[in-house]
């Protein structure tokens, strides 16, 4: 579809939907919306001159096109008078697959590890004078911002399989990081996450690539007979990076395979020093600075199990000599609830754990699971955890740590705010 100039966005400060608002209004098109709450990100938009109201909104005079956040219900207010006037409404994921439609797409999709490979994999093409128009999952510290403004042709893109949103594209190079189960209130297990994942590598034409690791045994099953070429990333070599992990550097490696793939004769020295060069993003082990009493504190979106113990595993390597405090924010009931077992044991990794209230999000309340249930679950395998309920007290019991700490806020919810009170 054409997009119209005028177009209302309803949760635009989401992390994708305040990506492609920002695409929009730098393709020229006249765009404002509404979010529930301020944020970073709302005050982004708000320097770059595109109007967010906070709270209840209502569309301007002349709106072509509601799109809408995936978090945003069909009884929503906003949603419910652009049906009653006509106007067309598309989802965040519908609207990105229009505009896949018409460019040439590389889009990064995996469990974990897609923000920061998109963001390299941004980086790398910009820095070799490819001019990708990019949208990630982050506010990337290297162009200080969750987009990349570039040319018409080449699309760069976060993919999220949840609700088959990844399915909406229309990619030429398909990067798949890894696959693992989450999205449990959606996906009822393993098979399912790895069905989706094939219908994404099915879209991809027969002159076109699959990037993956093949030695990933939840991912070569899904990549038999498919028509288009698989490459292994594993094959890719890299250099230093700034950012800590192994997990980091196959990220390197998925987004160098997929610049060369794209452009074949894009130097790998160019992409290598590329990668050493780049910084990171927001909530991707972030420094945020050090508490009164000289603990050090870095938060990070880690909200899946293998996450969280790779980031503990990462730091602890980094900073061996320090103990290991994470301050856990969980995710959703159904994903608390359905790996319970795998976040306790990934948070028993830490030295000391504090586990704070679930994080609702898109969800009811679950009364059979809850932050004590996983406090006490990673207890009982032998860490060092306990549960408080409000971010006061958090707040309070983490300032009690020294400089023999590192402290971590960790989750998808808001825990950053955390570490931003008690960091300087």
């Amino acid at each position: 579809m054409n997009m119209p100039k005028h177009i209302y966005m309803v949760g635009i400060g989401g992390i994708g939907m305040s990506a492609l608002a920002q695409l929009l209004a730098h393709e020229g098109k006249s765009v404002s919306g509404t979010d529930r709450e301020d944020s970073p990100v709302v005050e982004m938009l708000s320097r770059k001159g595109i109007e967010v109201t906070i709270g209840v909104g209502g569309m301007p005079e002349g709106t072509g096109l509601l799109i809408y956040s995936d978090a945003v219900p069909t009884s929503n207010d906003i949603r419910a008078q652009a049906r009653a006037s006509g106007i067309p409404e598309l989802s965040y994921f519908e609207a990105l697959g229009e505009i896949s439609k018409g460019k040439r797409t590389v889009a990064v999709a995996g469990t974990h590890g897609k923000t920061t490979t998109t963001g390299m994999l941004a980086k790398i093409l910009s820095d070799a004078g490819k001019e990708p128009t990019a949208i990630v999952g982050s506010i990337v510290r290297d162009f200080g911002s969750n987009f990349l403004a570039g040319g018409d042709d080449l699309f760069v893109v976060e993919a999220c399989e949840y609700r088959d949103h990844v399915l909406k594209l229309s990619p030429e190079i398909l990067v798949i990081t890894n696959i693992e189960l989450d999205h449990t209130d959606y996906f009822p297990d393993l098979k399912a996450v790895q069905e989706t994942f094939r219908k994404a590598a099915e879209k991809v034409p027969a002159h076109g690539v699959i990037v993956a690791n093949l030695e990933d045994a939840h991912v070569a099953p899904v990549l038999k007979n498919i028509s288009a070429r698989v490459f292994d990333y594993k094959r890719m070599a890299i250099g230093s990076l700034q950012l800590i992990g192994e997990f980091n550097r196959d990220n390197g490696r998925a987004a160098l395979a997929a610049a060369h793939l794209a452009f074949p004769e894009l130097s790998l020295e160019a992409g290598v020093h590329s990668l050493s060069q780049f910084k990171g993003s927001w909530r991707r082990f972030e420094y945020k600075g050090e508490t009164p009493a000289g603990a050090i504190v870095y938060d990070d979106y880690a909200h899946h199990p293998t996450a969280i113990a790779k980031t503990v595993r990462a730091a602890r390597e980094k900073f061996p000599e320090k103990k290991i405090v994470v301050a856990f924010h969980p995710h959703l009931y159904s994903r608390t609830k359905s790996l319970l077992h795998e976040f306790a044991a990934s948070l028993a990794q830490a030295d000391q754990t504090i586990v704070a209230p679930i994080y609702a999000a898109r969800e009811e309340v679950d009364p059979n699971i809850s932050n004590h249930v996983l406090a006490r679950e990673a207890a009982d395998l032998g860490g060092d955890a306990i549960a408080l309920d409000s971010f006061d007290e958090i707040r309070d019991e983490l300032l009690k740590f020294d400089s023999s700490h590192l402290i971590i806020t960790m989750g998808a919810g808001d825990i950053y705010k955390v570490a931003e009170q008690i960091a300087d």
